[in-house]
């Protein structure tokens, strides 16, 4: 068990999976392919996939605070995969990344400094709010028809308060991610651009903070490797997987499924806390 221990847990938490027989932890890991494989998918997509693989890393025995960052790992390596599609397919809006990347660096690193000092029932019952929050965001469903004119940034006054949003929107990815693929989804679609371009705008600029926050979480031994890169796994196949699918069918769908595991997943953490 020794060996397992060192796999799958930092240091600080190698109590918790103790008690794992050796084809426990085999079926864990397949569980977290899995739902990373459906998280990256419906990222892609539509986002709020960190909306229940958070959850299930609570639901697995990890802290919540070891939740918050070790998921962090998946989310990186969903942004790889889809950043890399859609460059490819030539969607990305590069002056929407210089405008965007600079103040929600910024904002990131803010947010992950305060999520290392919020403690785990605290941060538990945060996360249940944001999860029922999110599921009437998914119902709303805010994201408005694009613009065909307009596929640049706005200039100006208005570029000053982009900034400072897209700083706001870096210190909530920062501080726990979840959901934070719908903000940027609204803010692109208010300024005319489709779906597909603002997902193209959404996958590198999280990518690029989520780097930022994993460092830190790194240097703070706060994140459970093990499970981060089977969640990754899974999540780098379906970020490539749902780019490709979201070209052909839509989001619709996928918002409709995402609302009820959200909606049970924050049932579920009030029932912990």
């Amino acid at each position: 068990m020794v060996l397992w221990d060192h796999i799958f847990v930092s240091n600080h938490f190698t109590q918790l999976l103790d008690p794992l027989l050796p084809t426990d932890l085999v079926i864990t890991g397949v569980v977290l392919f899995l739902a990373g494989l459906a998280a990256g998918t419906v990222n892609s997509i539509a986002g709020g996939g960190s909306l229940f693989t958070l959850p299930l890393l609570i639901f697995l025995g990890l802290p919540p605070t070891v939740a918050n960052a070790t998921n962090r790992i998946a989310v990186l390596s969903g942004g790889i995969g889809a950043s890399e599609t859609f460059r490819r397919s030539g969607l990305v809006p590069v002056s929407w990344l210089k405008l965007a990347a600079p103040p929600a660096l910024i904002g990131a690193v803010l947010g992950t400094v305060a999520a290392l000092m919020v403690p785990d029932l605290a941060f538990q019952r945060i996360l249940s709010i944001v999860l029922v929050l999110a599921a009437g965001w998914l119902f709303w469903n805010p994201i408005r028809p694009p613009d065909e004119g307009r596929h640049f940034p706005p200039a100006g006054t208005a570029r000053w308060i982009s900034r400072t949003v897209f700083f706001l929107v870096g210190v909530y990815g920062g501080f726990i991610q979840a959901g934070v693929g719908f903000i940027v989804l609204t803010i692109t679609s208010a300024n005319g651009l489709d779906l597909i371009r603002g997902n193209a705008v959404k996958a590198p600029l999280v990518f690029l903070f989520t780097l930022a926050t994993v460092v830190l979480f790194t240097y703070s031994g706060m994140i459970n490797w093990g499970m981060g890169l089977a969640l990754a796994a899974g999540q780098i196949l379906g970020a490539t997987f749902g780019v490709r699918l979201q070209i052909l069918k839509g989001q619709d769908w996928v918002r409709h499924v995402l609302t009820l595991i959200i909606l049970a997943c924050a049932f579920r953490l009030m029932l912990m806390g």
